[in-house]
Parts: structure tokens; sequence; C-alpha cells
């Protein structure tokens, strides 16, 4: 590996997402190199992890500004101050505005709770209950100006099984994350670091990261 892609985790809450990221770039080989959490909530636990882990952690308090352009300035000054190249949305619960996304154009990844295109939005478990869907899952996608709408990455699917109820899909699901989630960020970062675009345009299949469960 002769370049590791500047990282940046974004978070709001416990991050279990995050530490499943930063335990996959903790291998030499890993092709994104983690230099940076960021919370918009300065009680966010994820923070003391990331700082228990070496990781420079730090709060962008939405309540001190403004309003989200301002919010939005202090982030991006911050992610380039420290070189960032890659974003990885982990928990964080601030919709961006189009125009931050489009100067991170291609570089922000998010994980959702659901097969996506399906159940964009918030609730996705309780949903797919509801509708009585015999699968769900979750989709690593590029952010893009239109919510839950960007490029699929990767996707892992699990069955919806008798007697299953929000907590118990919800967990059934989160394993899939912390699974996919660290391979398809390795997946763009290798892509990045080749100068050459990633696959956006389909999941990647034939492979590890598009799979059964």
């Amino acid at each position: 590996m002769t370049e590791r892609i500047p990282t940046a985790i974004l978070i709001s809450g416990r991050g279990s997402n995050m530490k499943a990221l930063i335990a996959a770039a903790s291998q030499p080989d890993y092709a994104a190199d983690i230099r940076l959490v960021l919370s918009d909530k300065p009680e966010a636990a994820g923070l003391a992890t990331a700082h228990e882990s070496g990781l420079t952690a730090q709060a962008i308090d939405f309540r001190n500004f403004s309003g989200r352009p301002a919010f939005e300035a202090a982030l991006d000054s911050r992610l380039r101050a420290a070189g960032v190249e890659l974003l990885c949305l982990a928990g964080f619960m601030r919709v961006l505005s189009a125009e931050f996304v489009g100067r991170w154009a291609g570089r922000i990844l998010n994980i959702h709770p659901s097969l996506l295109p399906d159940l964009r939005g918030l609730h996705t478990h309780e949903r797919a209950l509801a509708e009585g869907r015999a699968e769900h899952g979750c989709t690593v996608h590029y952010v893009s100006a239109e919510l839950d709408a960007g490029p699929i990455i990767a996707q892992a699917r699990v069955p919806v099984l008798p007697g299953d109820d929000v907590d118990s899909l919800a967990a059934r699901v989160l394993v899939e994350e912390h699974r996919i989630y660290p391979l398809a960020l390795n997946a763009v970062a290798c892509a990045l670091a080749r100068r050459a675009p990633a696959q956006a345009s389909r999941p990647w299949r034939g492979g590890e990261i598009v799979s059964e469960s």
C-alpha cells in the first residue's frame, strides 16, 4: 500500500459503525487512514471511544451556530485543515446541504439500514415489519443532495424471521452494517489511491461486499 486516503468519520451518538471502521483501519494494508472523528454533539459517546483509540476526536456543536450554513462552514474548515479527502457518516444525524455535498462530491459515504432504494428515511425496521417484508438489510452509498438516493456501493441482506420485533431485526441488520461498511470504505479508498473512479454505478458483486445472509 503506497498511499492511504486521509479519512474522517462524522457521528452524532455512540458510533458503533465508527468502531467497526476504526478496527478495520488499524490493519496496515487498509486503504483508509482515519485521522479525525467529528460530532455535532459534545455529549456523543462515540467521541470518548475515538479518543480511547488514539484518534483526534472533537465536537463542532451545532447549537453554537446561527444555522446550517455557518455550521457546515466550520465543519468544512476543520476537515480541510486535517487534510481529509474522504468522509464517512456513521450515525450522523444532520442532513447535509446540497452545497456541502457538492464540495465533497463522490467523497462522502453513508450507511443506511435498508435495501435502498427501498425504505429511504427513518424508522426502516418498523416499516419493514409493518409491510410484512421477507427480507431487510443495509446499504452503503455515496451521499447525494437527495436524501438516501446516492449511488449504491454495497448491500447486505438479512431475512425477516417469524416473531421478529424491531430490536431483533435491527440487531441482525447491525451485524451486517459492521461487516460491509469497512469493506466498502476500503474499496472506495483503494480506488481513490489509484486515482481511478470508484464503481459507483452499481454495487460490487461477485466478491465479498454484496452478500446474502
